[in-house]
């Protein structure tokens, strides 16, 4: 790509965000569309309600020793190159192409297309234009968000404020009709009681409750643009799962009490659902409103951390160069964010290129999710193994936080993340096989294209 008059390769990220604008980020990426269809799947995997309720709360859990790993990283290596820096350093700069490729042919780019097509669908119940209205919402909501964040970071950093404040407000006014207004479920004792699901379908529960979860580790990405990063990140990290925990175990609470344990698990729209019975079919287009917001504002931030992984690996890569130049005027990873912009608009227009292709691709939730968990998984756990690399490999390197409880902590969240990729393979096959096909595609990739123009130093970007 040609370099604009107003790009220079020097051009650097700018730190214009606070510590609760990395929050809103973090928080609008996370709260897509996952917490309003799966806990259909939380519940029907569940015993009974309290291991339903117990499996968000565990997710919480789990991902604030997350949380706390990625603290020591984002402090340690406060830069916008994220996991990208963490995985080149610990394991060198093959493994940290491989999860760039991943997260621009599989992790990044799908889920923004993914939620392209949740924006669309429910913007099109709202206000149809036409029978190709959803892949038309779809493609304007990934093309008008694209240019707001190479725009600059000020603009994406306000809309990214607004679209999350607009959907935690939407949850927690479905809390509000729940406590205030709507009488308890009419289910049977039995019903509420047990589920039917053998017990080791909590795996498979626990599978979907921290997809939905997915997203916070994205906090990475803002390090290099948040002020005085070294002391905030850990502030980011621990305020966005905590805020997380208690609105998703809330919201369950909420279709809980509306529709049991049954009702829940027989829907893939709880929040419509919920809302139907209490405000009519007025609160149907609400809900389809308050979701198609939920979609931007994680689409917007997906977005906005998606590019940061791709400058990153321009910096180490001489043939990858014109990823690494950063907008002289805007300030922003303009190349990354058009490259990124043109991957996922060919995923979105992809099923509607024929039946044929609709048919092998699948459009369901739950193939987006086995494409995209097993490589995810596999990343993340590379990425809490890291932390014992690094300490080892950077002894030298100011650590402002430290993971408390070490090496337990790291210990607990590298055995859920290798529990997780065996459960995202086992109980899957196809999807999960294609992620890790395209993943592997990459190796070839890098030895044909990379290998010859690495750097010579380490993956760090700037401070």
């Amino acid at each position: 790509m040609a370099t604009s008059p107003g790009q220079e390769a020097g051009a650097a990220p700018v730190r214009h965000l606070s510590w609760t604008d990395a929050v809103a980020v973090v928080v609008g990426i996370v709260i897509g569309s996952g917490i309003f269809s799966l806990p259909k799947m939380v519940a029907g995997n569940s015993v009974n309600e309290t291991l339903m309720i117990l499996a968000w709360v565990f997710g919480g859990f789990f991902c604030l020793c997350g949380a706390l790993c990625y603290a020591e990283l984002s402090t340690a290596y406060p830069h916008s190159g994220g996991e990208y820096t963490y995985l080149s350093r610990a394991y060198g700069k093959t493994i940290g192409f491989l999860f760039v490729w991943a997260r621009v042919a599989v992790i990044q780019t799908g889920s923004i297309a993914f939620l392209s097509y949740v924006f669309g669908a429910h913007a099109a119940k709202v206000f149809s234009i036409g029978p190709s209205s959803t892949m038309i919402y779809a493609i304007a909501g990934a093309t008008i968000l694209t240019a707001i964040n190479i725009v600059g970071v000020r603009t994406g950093k306000w809309t990214q404020n607004t679209l999350t404040a607009a959907k935690v407000l939407g949850i927690v006014a479905i809390i509000a009709l729940a406590v205030f207004f709507a009488p308890s479920a009419d289910v049977q004792p039995a019903a509420a009681a047990e589920s039917g699901a053998p017990p080791a379908a909590f795996g498979l529960a626990m599978v979907f409750v921290l997809y939905t979860f997915g997203g916070w580790n994205e906090s990475a990405y803002v390090a290099g643009e948040v002020r005085d990063a070294r002391k905030n990140m850990l502030r980011v990290l621990i305020v966005s799962i905590v805020v997380l925990t208690a609105l998703y175990v809330a919201i369950n609470l909420s279709y809980l009490k509306i529709l049991g344990q049954a009702g829940m698990s027989a829907t893939w729209t709880p929040a419509a659902d919920a809302v139907a019975r209490i405000a009519g079919t007025g609160g149907g287009i609400a809900v389809s409103v308050l979701v198609a917001v939920s979609a931007l504002g994680a689409m917007n931030g997906t977005i906005f951390t998606g590019a940061r992984a791709m400058w990153a690996l321009g910096n180490d890569f001489h043939v990858l160069r014109p990823l690494a130049r950063w907008h002289n005027r805007f300030r922003t990873p303009a190349n990354a964010l058009v490259i990124q912009w043109l991957v996922t608009a060919i995923l979105i227009l992809l099923p509607c290129m024929g039946d044929w292709l609709r048919q092998k691709m699948g459009s369901e939730f739950e193939t987006t999710a086995e494409y995209t968990m097993p490589v995810f998984w596999t990343f993340l756990l590379l990425t809490a193994v890291a932390v014992f690399v690094l300490r080892r490999k950077d002894r030298n390197v100011e650590r402002p936080f430290r993971v408390p409880l070490y090496p337990v902590t790291v210990i607990l969240f590298a055995l859920m993340c290798g529990y997780m990729l065996y459960s995202s393979l086992a109980y899957t096959m196809w999807g999960a096989l294609a992620g890790v096909g395209v993943l592997i595609m990459g190796v070839p990739l890098y030895f044909i294209f990379c290998r010859k123009s690495c750097n010579e130093s380490p993956a760090t970007g700037p401070a």
